[in-house]
């Protein structure tokens, strides 16, 4: 069994973004003497717990501290840029680490409305994803579709792609270019089996892969003891859902009103985005993590550690992988 890690970047209550970059090395440095395949980092915008914004220059900083694992995006927010930018931005990336980067793409902005405009990019310009993605990959393979014009660095680097995506357009236009397939299963689990499955029947072979490759993300809570899991875990839900229902309100929430939130239709919501977590010791978690693997057809799963706390979180991601026996 594949695993990965999808690395947000938290930043921990009380932490700085300083502390967070730290945290990420460490992890991502763990990841690597414990087997994992590849860590990736998300785009996102405008949302005080979450660093990982300057997704390209995190990567580059976590390569640096690195020196075989796999890095990559999951994923770059592609509306959100010019194709040639994110061309020559990874193409960078791989003329200086090599064949060690991936290149995840997603539809989303990544962020609220308001942040979308401050990004100076119009609401429609999701519309031309799937344009968008062919110029990206064409920049990459040095075919450039605009005459004259070529990813400089990014030509003929062929960074391999990846569609992400948590609905079945993503997993339509997956199969239809021939392109791994990421379901964000670890936040939005409604439509995973039916996406999978569209994925596999429609798939078409290409130059970057000639069989269907699933990723697909699951949580994870793991300790010494089950209770111990638990407890991380229920922690982890009670901080989701008052980041959510506070956010925008630049709202902090006493214990006494989380606990009131908990059992509102709203939290309910939320925390249906948990759905799919493997909590316990690493025996249990390890044994959710293969049915759910066989279950949801995935090649690879991409585990999102809950624990926020930095030793916490480290001593999950090793005692997965020691579970699950990775080698290392």
């Amino acid at each position: 069994m594949k695993l990965s890690i999808l690395d947000l970047a938290p930043v921990s209550p009380g932490g700085s973004i300083a502390d967070s970059f730290k945290s990420s090395v460490r992890l991502a440095q763990t990841a690597e003497r414990n087997g994992y395949e590849r860590v990736w980092y998300a785009e996102h915008h405008n949302m005080p717990t979450i660093a990982s914004s300057a997704t390209s220059i995190l990567i580059s900083h976590i390569a640096h501290h690195t020196e075989r694992i796999r890095l990559g995006s999951g994923g770059v927010m592609l509306p959100n840029h010019s194709p040639l930018v994110i061309a020559e931005q990874f193409g960078t990336l791989a003329e200086i680490f090599g064949d060690r980067i991936d290149l995840g793409l997603g539809r989303a902005p990544g962020t609220d409305m308001n942040t979308l405009r401050a990004l100076r990019r119009d609401p429609s310009a999701a519309d031309t994803f799937p344009h968008d993605v062919l110029e990206l990959q064409a920049y990459l393979a040095g075919k450039s579709r605009i005459p004259t014009v070529q990813a400089i660095p990014g030509s003929g680097t062929h960074v391999p792609l990846y569609i992400l995506g948590s609905s079945l357009f993503g997993a339509k236009l997956a199969a239809q270019l021939g392109l791994p397939y990421s379901f964000a299963s670890h936040f939005a689990p409604a439509a995973l089996h039916q996406a999978v499955q569209l994925y596999r029947e429609e798939f078409t072979p290409s130059e970057q892969l000639a069989e269907p490759y699933v990723i697909a993300g699951v949580g994870v809570a793991a300790a010494e003891t089950s209770e111990r899991a638990h407890e991380l875990f229920e922690a982890a839900r009670r901080h989701r859902v008052a980041s959510f229902l506070g956010r925008g309100a630049d709202k902090t929430f006493t214990e006494a009103e989380v606990d009131m939130l908990m059992d509102t239709p709203q939290a309910a919501q939320i925390l249906d985005m948990m759905r799919y977590t493997a909590v316990g010791t690493g025996e249990q978690v390890a044994d959710y993590l293969e049915r759910f693997a066989q279950t949801s057809q995935a090649d690879e799963l991409i585990t999102v550690h809950y624990p926020t706390d930095d030793q916490t979180r480290l001593d999950s991601v090793i005692i997965t992988a020691q579970a699950a026996g990775l080698n290392a």
